[in-house]
């Protein structure tokens, strides 16, 4: 059957892979046809060789309250109350998904965002009322456009964990704390596919509010303190290899400094990067170097990600002033401000990289 009747399939294709992301739900619906075609990893490798792939940032980020200004200063809800939102990183449009089902109140706090193929995964965090720790799974599909429950997390309830997907088919996650404050070293795998959860090896060394990053096929999970520690950061770090399942020897030295690891970032150049006393530094042969100063306005840095020789640092000047995005040329070293949006000013907790 012909994808679009009277045209060669190869033409009616480069037609499909012309759609933007956000009208994969509607063209899905007209034809069981185009719907197959669209969740084809072929049909994403296409839409990337043909420069018709989009980048775009999904986050869990703060509203703001829509009484408008007070003082000169964006006014934010006493209580922040979280949803996703997305940004375009070429276009600079700002969007936001549907509410998570059942969370009327918005999304728990501090939960983990992770792309994966044409997926959005929305795990964990505290519920927004009662402050329970949730062990909850919810995966928004493009193609679809809705979202789904997920297989629960299973174990104990844990939360502040170190996560990262392969863009693939699995979220890697490890460490956290449970619900006595003790920090865990257990490591679990959700493969978004089949909608089930793996146990993975034990870490080394417990590892609370660590950060987790997928990088060159392995699972690299950075800093974070044991149970004795009680939020002193450690400067290790531990790999676990895809390929073999299991873990490399504890790196001691990794970070440069005792510190939150949350900025922590692989480039594309096999670098990483993260924020610290006011830079952007970079881990190059072995060595963490300063390349570049964060401007002022976002000094305070909530979230930073990379893609194809480019850094996105979101951030404020100051506590509850509105927040702002500067791209990073990772290449000149030049900053360049990306235009900003009253409604999508507020803080961002978490967030991920998926070119969809």
């Amino acid at each position: 059957m012909d994808l679009i009747p009277d045209l060669p399939n190869h033409i009616a294709l480069e037609c499909l892979i012309r759609v933007t992301y956000d009208e994969f739900s509607r063209v899905a619906s007209v034809c069981s046809d185009w719907m197959k075609e669209i969740k084809l990893p072929e049909f994403r490798r296409l839409r990337k060789t043909g420069c018709c792939s989009q980048k775009i940032i999904v986050m869990s980020q703060a509203r703001v309250d829509p009484n408008r200004r007070k003082a000169g200063v964006v006014k934010r809800f006493a209580n922040p109350v979280y949803r996703v939102t997305i940004l375009e990183l070429d276009t600079g449009h700002w969007s936001e998904l549907p509410p998570l089902p059942g969370f009327s109140n918005g999304l728990p706090m501090f939960c983990q965002l992770e792309a994966v193929g044409l997926n959005i995964v929305v795990m964990g965090g505290l519920d927004p009322v009662t402050w329970e720790v949730s062990n909850s799974v919810f995966v928004f599909n493009f193609v679809s456009g809705k979202w789904h429950r997920g297989a629960d997390m299973p174990g104990v309830r844990r939360s502040f964990y170190g996560c990262a997907s392969d863009h693939d088919r699995t979220v890697y996650v490890a460490g956290g704390h449970d619900d006595d404050k003790n920090a865990l070293r257990s490591a679990i795998a959700y493969d978004v596919e089949k909608d089930e959860w793996i146990q993975l090896p034990d870490m080394e060394t417990q590892r609370d509010e660590c950060k987790g990053i997928f990088h060159d096929g392995k699972f690299h999970v950075i800093g974070g303190y044991r149970t004795e520690m009680q939020g002193r950061f450690e400067k290790s770090a531990e790999v676990f290899d895809i390929a073999t399942s299991q873990w490399g020897d504890v790196q001691e030295d990794f970070l440069e400094a005792s510190t939150c690891p949350r900025t922590c970032t692989a480039g594309s150049d096999k670098d990483f990067y993260t924020s610290h006393k006011g830079d952007v530094v970079a881990l190059k042969r072995d060595k963490w170097q300063a390349v570049a100063k964060i401007p002022a306005e976002v000094c305070q840095v909530a979230y930073m990600t990379t893609w194809q020789e480019k850094l996105l640092v979101i951030g404020c000047a100051s506590y509850g002033e509105p927040h702002t995005a500067y791209v990073l040329d990772l290449k000149s070293y030049k900053w360049t401000k990306m235009e900003s949006h009253e409604k999508f000013s507020g803080h961002v907790q978490s967030g991920c990289y998926l070119e969809i």
